[in-house]
């Protein structure tokens, strides 16, 4: 087919999703395409590689002009849309101080970076991350806007990767470290084109699966058409992106989701936390300690996991500081780099390949080299801290909780072997996203949304679902009562 005709095609498909998805009784509000923005320039490639500008001299420590102006827009209109809805939002902050510590820390690290200036540059980044996720949150309507953010971020995407990996083959395609070819689609590697699928696809998964049970749902067959389009899509990229990561987490987001709203499950909380607890625990144990060659080349790596061991062995004794790390950011910029490198070396790397590295490939050991043991025990108290807050968004509404749940989960799993604990990575904007929106539920904030299936320990009606239920019906009942008194 002529690329050109192709192309007329993938924007009929873009065209026909979004009229077919749209929603007449949901009113988000505008500046939720300030995160759509956001989140599709994050999980695509930067904005320069767009408009196809010649990168500075010093890209790693410069960055781009055009890319900075970019996001420092979207920042400013977005911390005056939170300052306009500064009661919920001060709300949320206060609801996740652990996130607001960790922040605090990261600013604190720029006076022990070896460049500050380019370590407050990048922490400007990082904030704009959680306002984003703040704007969503405190949306009139936050669990539509979660909704429609996803599909319209996936409707953009997914048909367009199709295009440019069977019709664009120097925008699709491309080749790793080693030489071999890969499908990048609008991204710049697969790994990164399966992290977009991953945290998209979930929330279109858990759509689609609503969409099925909830048959009053208005215009319910058009946008089950829709959903299941883009679900099509997104397991189409899947494959095409050949991301073994991305892939292993999302069955087990998905797993998760499904399991935890059977009935066996959902009413007894210790079946729900066994059922997390055991869910990880099988997977990174048999990933990394029992019969790790079987499993990773299950997962079509090599039984060193691609690698990944001898980096880590080769990149834990260079940190600086084992306390406070090299800086927020930093330690890919730091002279520590040239140990590192020097190690790989020894052992028989090739040196395009070590110097190609930018990054541990592990979530927990990122934070170690930038912000020490005090960074890991951050990280384990905003994940610890934001399970507990999905799971009593859970109890109040199991649906919803679920799929919090599930991307925390992911999350956990999914720094095992990828770093996803830096600023602008889709897979930390939407772990943020999950705690900051579970937060949101037991706050109150999202009582806009009708809670489906509330329950409590023992199987038994939730307060809200009391509140929900049974009040308005006495309020009925007395007031029938005081008409028929004033008769």
């Amino acid at each position: 087919m002529n690329p050109s005709v192709a192309s007329l095609i993938c924007a009929c498909v873009i065209a026909g999703l979004l009229y077919l998805d749209r929603e007449k009784t949901v009113h988000t509000s505008r500046a939720l395409w300030l995160p759509g923005i956001w989140i599709a320039i994050v999980g695509s490639r930067p904005l320069s590689a767009w408009l196809d500008v010649t990168p500075p001299d010093n890209m790693q420590l410069d960055g781009s002009p055009v890319d900075a102006a970019a996001f420092g827009v979207l920042l400013v209109i977005a911390i005056g849309v939170l300052i306009r809805r500064k009661s919920r939002t001060r709300t949320l902050l206060l609801a996740n101080w652990p996130i607001l510590i960790y922040f605090l820390f990261c600013l604190v690290s720029v006076a022990w970076s070896y460049h500050p200036d380019v370590t407050f540059k990048r922490w400007i980044k990082a904030i704009g991350d959680l306002a984003m996720v703040l704007v969503i949150a405190t949306d009139a309507q936050p669990v539509a806007a979660i909704r429609r953010l996803a599909s319209r971020i996936g409707i953009l995407l997914f048909p367009t990767s199709v295009l440019f990996i069977r019709y664009y083959g120097d925008l699709g395609r491309g080749y790793t470290s080693d030489g071999l070819p890969m499908n990048t689609g609008v991204t710049t590697n697969k790994n990164a084109l399966g992290l977009i699928v991953l945290v998209v696809l979930s929330i279109v998964l858990w759509n689609v699966r609503s969409l099925i049970i909830h048959k009053d749902e208005p215009n319910r067959g058009r946008r089950l058409l829709a959903q299941g389009t883009l679900l099509a899509f997104g397991l189409a990229l899947f494959w095409m992106a050949d991301c073994s990561t991305g892939k292993a987490c999302f069955i087990l987001g998905s797993l998760l989701m499904i399991t935890l709203n059977l009935r066996a499950i959902r009413r007894r909380p210790v079946r729900v936390h066994a059922l997390c607890l055991a869910i990880l625990l099988a997977a990174a144990v048999a990933l990394l300690f029992g019969g790790q060659g079987d499993v990773a080349s299950a997962l079509g790596r090599q039984s060193n996991l691609s690698g990944r061991t001898e980096i880590w062995a080769a990149v834990i004794p260079t940190v600086p500081n084992s306390t406070v790390g090299a800086g927020f950011e930093s330690f890919w910029i730091s002279p520590n780099v040239r140990v590192f490198q020097q190690k790989l070396l020894r052992s028989g790397w090739y040196p395009p390949l070590v110097e190609g590295l930018n990054e541990a490939h592990d979530g927990y050991i990122e934070i170690y080299l930038t912000l020490g043991w005090i960074g890991v025990c951050l990280i384990a108290l905003i994940l610890i801290g934001g399970y507990r807050r999905a799971y009593k968004a859970f109890q109040r509404n199991p649906e919803l909780g679920s799929l919090f749940l599930a991307y925390i989960a992911t999350g956990v799993f999914y720094n095992i072997t990828e770093a996803g604990f830096r600023m602008l990575n889709p897979s930390w904007i939407f772990l943020l996203l999950a705690i900051v929106s579970a937060s949101g539920v037991t706050v109150g904030l999202f009582g806009g949304e009708k809670p489906k299936n509330p329950v409590s320990r023992g199987g038994t009606l939730s307060r809200t679902a009391v509140s929900n239920k049974i009040i308005p019906e006495m309020e009925t009942v007395h007031a029938a009562q005081r008409r028929l008194s004033a008769m």
